[in-house]
């Protein structure tokens, strides 16, 4: 096995956002309004798919075929509310911040999908950067959405006013006025489309088509 690209793989070839964009759109959408969010979501999500795919790969021959689906839940939701426990009791501010959503990683299409497509096949080394892999790619899609959203709807870059700081030193640049739309609900939904779109297109000249 080829363990380098059971990594790499979650990057950019099985993006879940920008290559199966039908997963994770949920949480992506709500979650992506600042650039603060968008990390504390990736980390949280990253953190439960590595540890549910290391233990689901550990507890596959045990597990009867007819109860798999409930035994991965319980699992998953095993990480999930150590995380969300960790959060309320140090970072109470993003937990509210991000509300449900963290809750809400039980049933996120992108967790529930590799325990049942790859940790329960595959051992668990394979397992392991099979989670990191997904995890970093879906934090990095994260990261993206979060940035432009931010700084295109609120003038913003982690809570840092960087259009109205590059305006008051260079003096030559115009002020920006931001586009409220773009961290609501419809702008999150236009940034993503947009941002499909062009990786689309680029995954089309790559290909030749």
């Amino acid at each position: 096995m080829d363990y380098w690209q059971e990594f790499k793989k979650g990057l950019c070839k099985e993006n879940a956002i920008f290559a199966l964009p039908i997963l994770g759109i949920c949480p992506t959408l709500a979650t992506s309004g600042s650039l603060k969010t968008g990390v504390a979501m990736g980390c949280a999500a990253t953190f439960v798919l590595v540890c549910s795919n290391a233990i689901v790969s550990l507890v596959r021959r045990m597990v009867p075929r007819e109860v798999r689906i409930p035994c991965f839940i319980v699992v998953i939701a095993s990480f999930v509310t150590i995380v969300d426990l960790s959060m309320q009791a140090w970072f109470p501010t993003m937990s509210a911040a991000i509300g449900i959503f963290i809750p809400l990683i039980v049933v996120n299409c992108i967790i529930l999908g590799r325990a049942e497509a790859f940790a329960s096949k595959n051992n668990v080394f394979a397992s392991l950067l099979d989670g990191l892999g997904m995890g970093i790619g879906y934090m990095g899609a994260l990261v993206l959405i979060s940035t432009v959203r931010e700084v295109l709807g609120a003038g913003k870059i982690w809570g840092v006013p960087v259009f109205t700081i590059l305006h008051d030193k260079l003096g030559f640049l115009p002020a920006y006025q931001p586009a409220a739309v773009i961290i609501m609900a419809p702008g999150a939904f236009l940034v993503l489309g947009l941002l499909l779109g062009f990786f689309n297109w680029i995954r089309i000249l790559r290909s030749g088509v």
